[in-house]
């Protein structure tokens, strides 16, 4: 293709020493020699160059050309369908969470892998850049930081939402990421408190497999109970227990926005983590679910490649993991033990909630070891209840296994007990369970119906629900409405099991092997020695 302006060779033969093109900064000299030195007119300038007298003032005012505005182009590859499926995502972002919208990449991404998109990056960035057009953000400056590997580690709680069976739920994540390698650890609770940061302490440096010298935090409350001036922090005990147990040093940052900027590296982290791999608002049925989902994720992101660099993360952190320190032989016990006395309802009251107990501890002592997430109540050194924590205030969460005892000798209790009503709540109590009482009440009457529907209750102390479920439902079939039936048919239902269930134990076994053969005189020997 021709150049837009001519060349030496073309248009002035006799100024041409080279065969070669000339450039427009080329021609914008020559422009200016001619006028300056030579004392040519423009209009000759123009004839003997074959350009338009406004190139030849252009170049009159600046040697340096102006720079060329790019044609605007249309991409064949971003469809009308492409783009209405990116703006119905940016849409859908206004009702999504701030920090988990889409970005540019997160949609290129999403439009290969789940619409097979054949274009580029560049194109998405432009199109989304359109439809986001007049958002302007204002940076602040930052001095670049290096860090030795294995000194220093990050820590912060961000905010994520996950739909659960209850409805959309906050979800408070704690990472730790080392500053060196760029490895970082996501565990996700549903409230941010000192049980939670020990947990979380426990459960990363297990999956480091190590402990870094130095731990960075802005001003946590489960760990700082008071800001003192300066970086002085006046820490809680449990939190200097724990940091006590792993040998670390902890640092804090100033507080404020200030403080933010001082650990950029898990602050950018866990935007990147949220954006990559909780948008769109991810479905989980718990958070042992969502957590085991954030752990994939942790691993999936060893193997990324950071910005700059040019190891992946896992390489950059097994050159990192010989500087860190060791774990102790044991991992710190991070729940919280209490005593407290059950009250005349069974219940015991921990953190303002109240949680139920086998009625037959009425006005005991009990020892209770409280998590971020459950909590298991102890009895003369057994173990008697286990419990999901409640997040709330002056709630309760009740057991009806625990009340059956009393009922038994209470039958008319039941109907309108607390117990009974979150039973059902929690999709404890299946319709069949109803149907078989009412039959039971209708065979025996109010008073012996429900006596027998608790005996049928009491089965789960000794099968598994899914066994009991199956035998109502087959006396339910057979018309045996009765306590003693649905006992039978568990009985029957357990035995098919274990007749069904793999051998295992029987490794002993091996040592009475013996070689095949085709020689039986060891058996005429046998069969001598035995007669």
């Amino acid at each position: 293709m021709a150049p837009p302006w001519p060349t030496i060779s073309n248009v002035c033969p006799e100024k041409a020493t080279l065969e070669e093109e000339v450039t427009r900064v080329e021609l914008f000299e020559n422009i200016r020699r001619d006028y300056f030195l030579h004392a040519k007119s423009i209009n000759a300038i123009a004839r003997e160059w074959h350009v338009h007298k406004r190139t030849v003032r252009a170049a009159l005012d600046n040697a340096v050309p102006a720079t060329r505005k790019q044609p605007e182009r249309t991409s064949t590859v971003l469809t009308p369908t492409f783009r209405a499926i990116i703006k119905g995502w940016l849409e859908a972002d206004r009702e999504a969470p701030r920090k988990q919208r889409h970005t540019a990449r997160r949609i290129f991404d999403r439009l290969v892998r789940e619409h097979d998109f054949p274009g580029a990056e560049s194109t998405v960035r432009q199109c989304v850049r359109e439809m986001r057009r007049g958002i302007a953000l204002v940076r602040e400056a930052f001095v670049p930081r290096d860090h030795a590997p294995g000194e220093e580690a990050e820590v912060d709680f961000y905010e994520a939402m996950l739909d659960l069976p209850m409805g959309r739920t906050k979800a408070y994540c704690f990472e730790m990421r080392a500053c060196f390698s760029g490895r970082a650890f996501h565990m996700a609770f549903p409230a941010m408190t000192q049980q939670a940061l020990l947990e979380a302490h426990v459960a990363a440096f297990a999956h480091f497999g190590a402990v870094f010298q130095v731990i960075r935090y802005d001003n946590l409350k489960p760990a700082v109970s008071k800001v003192l001036q300066g970086r002085r922090r006046e820490e809680t005990e449990r939190f200097v227990a724990m940091r006590s147990h792993y040998l670390f040093e902890s640092e804090y940052c100033l507080p404020g926005i200030d403080g933010a900027h001082e650990k950029g590296g898990v602050e950018g982290e866990g935007g990147r983590f949220r954006r990559m791999h909780l948008v769109p608002v991810p479905t989980f049925s718990d958070f042992d679910a969502f957590n085991r989902y954030l752990l994939d994720c942790c691993r999936e992101d060893d193997q990324r490649r950071m910005a700059g660099r040019q190891a992946r993360v896992a390489d950059d952190w097994a050159a990192e993991l010989p500087y860190l320190l060791p774990l102790p032989a044991n991992p710190y016990d991070a729940a919280k033990p209490t005593v407290v006395r059950v009250d005349s309802m069974g219940r015991v009251c921990v953190a303002t909630n109240r949680y139920s107990v086998p009625i037959r501890l009425v006005g005991k002592r009990v020892e209770v070891r409280l998590g971020a997430t459950s909590l298991e109540i102890f009895a003369d050194g057994q173990s008697v209840a286990v419990h999901e924590r409640l997040n709330l205030r002056n709630a309760e969460r009740l057991v009806l296994d625990h009340y059956l005892d009393l009922l038994r000798h209470k039958p008319g209790a039941l109907r309108r007990s607390r117990a009974l009503r979150q039973a059902r709540d929690r999709k404890e109590w299946p319709p069949e369970y109803d149907q078989l009482w009412t039959a039971l009440k209708r065979n025996y009457g109010d008073q012996d119906g429900t006596r027998q529907m608790i005996d049928v209750l009491l089965l789960h102390r000794d099968a598994s629900q899914d066994i009991i479920d199956t035998a109502v439902g087959l006396a339910l079939a057979y018309g045996t409405c009765d306590a003693g039936a649905v006992a039978a048919l568990v009985r029957q239902l357990q035995i098919s099991d274990r007749k069904h269930a793999p051998l295992t134990g029987v490794d002993h076994l091996s040592t009475h092997d013996r070689p095949a053969t085709t020689d039986l005189s060891q058996y005429d020997l046998l069969a001598w020695s035995a007669s």
